[in-house]
């Protein structure tokens, strides 16, 4: 069984870490863990930005922004990011790390979580869909695209 717990603002520096872990490692860009880790302070201070570390010491993050939305009672977690570091894969982490916010889900009352998945990480989708996430709306056999533009 893994070790899963809510990140509190003491834990920045790690949460920090382990995003810029994760975008190094996919060439993706990262400002760097300090800045990460200033932003996170203030970010994991509200309650609209919630992690869940993996391990001890924690070797896996699922990082969840909330917001209003009028389709539903409670908040929309939109899941930014779920890493596991490379050496810690296929040994569950990620499944229990997701199972700790689906069941957050059903005790806060929040109406959806989203997660947005690049078409060609075929490892990811297979991940997701194993753990009951769909890319179609109910009662569609549509795909859902997602959009996004820079101002």
């Amino acid at each position: 069984m893994h070790t899963v717990r809510l990140a509190t603002v003491e834990d920045a520096a790690t949460v920090a870490r382990l995003l810029d872990d994760f975008n190094t490692e996919f060439g993706s860009p990262t400002p760097g863990p300090t800045v990460l880790e200033g932003r996170l302070r203030a970010l994991l201070a509200q309650p609209t930005t919630l992690a869940w570390l993996g391990g001890d010491p924690a070797v896996g993050i699922v990082l969840v922004t909330l917001r209003t939305n009028v389709w539903f009672d409670g908040p929309v977690a939109l899941l930014d990011e779920l890493y596991v570091a490379p050496e810690s894969r296929g040994t569950g982490i990620g499944s229990a790390m997701i199972g700790a916010l689906l069941d957050a889900t059903r005790e806060r009352g929040w109406g959806l979580v989203e997660v947005n998945v690049d078409e060609f990480d075929h490892d990811a989708r297979r991940f997701y869909e194993r753990h009951g996430f769909v890319n179609t709306e109910p009662g569609s056999d549509e795909r859902s695209l997602y959009y996004s533009r820079e101002p």
